[in-house]
């Protein structure tokens, strides 16, 4: 019964508000009209108006009224910069906190009741941060204060804590406002809006968001850093952990601007992409497309034939590969660039120290005023019975454990139907292996496209891959020498024997061993970091995979500059990392490149958005090239050229991709693309093509049918 009382009450003095017409006091107009009634007032009963405009000022705030701006400056106009700023000080945190004290009465219990589980987190963070959050929302005011009343009383922070919080946080900007206030009051003309006074003040206000969040930052800043002694003196600019290519571009930008660099890696130089991933699996596909082209030979007019070939020797390519291209990435090459590196084990002992335990015996503890973490990825391993019984082979183990088998294995399991999963099925199939794909889920790359997916498993299918989508793994067994996985589909159990089990399920950031933990430094699923890639120690930063949201090799680059540059210039200037456009490439055959939205994303975000396709099977060199299977599908705005995602499957997808990331990247839109020349007959004319499909959905209907009028008339 209280709370329909004090509802009820609300309702009448909003009802009050608009049928008396008071709403016409609270802009700069109605506040002008009044003027002289209140300097009548103020002559008669200063005390009287004093406490008038303060009961109206919280009377208005309370009730969450329109116009506290232009009570505020009509305070400094009133009553001068340091009245008015006790007045407004004083009766704003008032009246917040009465709405906070309403809205917590009325509707907390209730939303509490309905969605406590989702707002535990944020119960969480209120209790252990609450004040800091408040005093950051009032002095930098992104939201209108009274959603600022309304929302914190539905947290559990104390009123007390609201109360002084509120009004220390607001006192700074009802300061500038006020003044402002005192200016406008000695306006009496347009010449008077020019006035040096008048212009400093909304100068200031202009300016106060920016002073704003330097305060924010100085206290976060001071209160992360408190429990921690700070050196007096630095023997690095910037310390990278970490070698692979996040590693390498940070510590390449640092070199490059002349700050001392020292990068620590524990295990190969190059990282994963280099050992174990990028690298490895490319030369593996290439030689099995070239296997693959052989066995089907009589597709380009030649015989086909059965390739021969020794796997030991197409394994010792792939070894060649990485030993080619290993000095791009070794310690002499960024040695010679300026960079020390360090062959040992990293740990932060504190948030500028970093304790290196070196591979070669002794330790070694530099302190460096910047420190990115980049420690990559590894391979995720399902918690599998039976598994380690068995024995299993990940992305980065199977390259050293298959160099000396003369053949493929006989039989090969590979669990996962990601890219990973996708590319090493084929590949291997490809090399005389029987291959079962297993994928719990419905379909694999899920993240693609449903008919993107279909085609994948149909490629893969035709290479003699089985792709056992919706299939759950539950065991592995082993009798003697023989390997068995038992799965579930449809409520059956199927029991499939193997010589080799590759687990290619996802890859999962490193974070232990780090001394992350031990500072406190929040982890889930990557290392918790802001736009600007740092961490909850602003001179601590990541980059790659530990930072996420992405496990590629180029946006592990691409984080890299941003966190080095961050790290080393942030003081001045920094910059948040920009993610607007990212592509990637599966590389199945035909290949399988996106970046942006695909149809999935649009329909699940509810992004309406037009569809434009070209077959590849229309293109003259995919023709020559017996590489027909694919298409170009371009997502649009509806009705205009502006790109918003593409996905290309096809032969070279991956290198057909760049001219649209180029195009989403700089704002240009299918009709360049499309007055773009192309040489012929090149596959690269798929993406004139598949613009000239959107112009001629596009085609002016009704000036078309008057141009067909005129050439019937000239030919009369």
């Amino acid at each position: 019964m209280k709370k329909y009382l004090i509802v009820g009450f609300i309702v009448i003095g909003l009802a009050a508000f608009w049928f008396f017409d008071v709403d016409r006091y609270l802009t700069l107009e109605g506040i002008k009209e009044v003027r002289a009634w209140l300097d009548d007032w103020a002559s008669d009963a200063p005390l009287s108006l004093t406490f008038g405009f303060m009961a109206f000022y919280i009377a208005a705030t309370t009730l969450s009224l329109p116009g506290a701006a232009v009570l505020t400056l009509a305070a400094g106009a009133l009553f001068g910069l340091t009245l008015g700023v006790v007045i407004v000080s004083f009766a704003s945190t008032i009246g917040a906190t009465l709405a906070f004290l309403v809205a917590r009465f009325v509707l907390r219990d209730t939303v509490q009741s309905r969605f406590g589980d989702r707002l535990n987190i944020i119960n969480k963070g209120i209790k252990r941060e609450g004040a800091f959050y408040l005093f950051t929302l009032r002095l930098i005011p992104v939201f209108p204060f009274f959603l600022i009343n309304l929302l914190m009383a539905l947290t559990p922070i104390r009123t007390w804590t609201f109360y002084w919080v509120s009004q220390v946080g607001m006192l700074a900007g009802t300061v500038v406002y006020v003044n402002a206030g005192t200016q406008l009051a000695q306006i009496n003309s347009l010449s008077g809006i020019l006035s040096p006074s008048l212009m400093i003040s909304f100068a200031i206000l202009g300016i106060f968001p920016l002073i704003g969040k330097k305060i924010v930052d100085f206290i976060k800043k001071r209160r992360v850093y408190s429990q921690w002694t700070k050196p007096a003196a630095f023997d690095r600019n910037l310390i990278v952990i970490g070698a692979g290519a996040a590693g390498l571009v940070s510590a390449y930008i640092g070199a490059a601007v002349k700050a001392k660099v020292t990068l620590i890696e524990a295990e190969k130089m190059g990282g994963d992409c280099l050992n174990y991933g990028c690298v490895p699996s490319k030369a593996l596909i290439k030689t099995a497309k070239l296997a693959h082209r052989i066995r089907h030979g009589d597709d380009y007019g030649l015989e086909a034939s059965t390739p021969n070939f020794s796997f030991r020797r197409v394994m010792a390519r792939i070894h060649q590969v990485i030993a080619t291209i290993e000095p791009h990435d070794s310690i002499e090459r960024y040695t010679g660039l300026g960079v020390e590196v360090l062959s040992g084990y990293a740990r932060l002992v504190d948030p500028w120290t970093v304790e290196v335990q070196l591979n070669d015996g002794g330790t070694r503890r530099l302190t460096s005023r910047a420190i990115v973490i980049a420690t990559g990825a590894r391979p995720f391993i399902p918690p599998l019975p039976g598994l380690d019984d068995v024995g299993y082979l990940t992305s980065d183990t199977l390259w050293d454990s298959f160099a000396a088998l003369d053949e493929a294995p006989r039989r090969l399991v590979v669990l996962g139907g990601g890219p990973i999963g996708c590319e090493l099925s084929q590949a291997f199939a490809r090399l005389d292996s029987q291959v079962w794909q297993i994928e719990m889920g419905a379909r694999i790359l899920a993240r693609e496209d449903e008919e993107v997916s279909a085609s994948a498993k149909a490629s893969l299918a035709r290479d003699g891959v089985q792709v056992m989508t919706g299939h759950k793994a539950l065991r592995c067994e082993r009798e003697g020498e023989r390997k068995f996985i038992v799965l579930e589909h449809q409520g059956q159990e199927l029991r499939l024997e193997f010589d080799a089990l590759i687990c290619a399920v996802g890859r999962v950031a490193r974070l232990q061993g780090y001394g992350l933990e031990d500072l406190g430094i929040p982890t889930e699923r990557t290392v918790a970091t802001n736009e600007y890639l740092e961490t909850l120690y602003p001179n601590i930063f990541t980059a790659g995979d530990v930072a996420g949201p992405f496990q590629f090799t180029h946006t592990a680059a691409h984080q890299a500059w941003y966190a080095a540059v961050n790290a080393l210039f942030g003081e001045f200037w920094k910059f948040k990392v920009d993610y607007s456009v990212i592509p990637w490439t599966t590389f199945i055959d035909p290949e399988v490149a996106r970046v942006g939205l695909n149809e999935q994303e649009a329909h699940e975000k509810n992004i309406e958005v037009e569809v434009t396709r070209f077959n590849m099977a229309d293109l003259d060199r995919a023709i020559a090239d017996s590489a027909v299977h694919g298409f170009v599908k371009v997502l649009t705005v509806p009705r205009k050229d502006r790109i918003l995602g593409v996905t290309i499957v096809g032969e070279h997808a991956g290198d057909l991709l760049a001219e649209f990331v180029l195009a989403m990247k700089q704002g240009l839109g299918l009709n360049k693309i499309l007055g773009t020349i192309h040489t012929y007959p090149t596959l690269a004319e798929a993406n004139k093509y598949a613009a000239g499909e959107w112009k001629r959905a596009h085609a002016p209907q009704k000036l078309l049918a008057w141009l067909e009028k005129y050439h019937n008339w000239k030919r009369s």
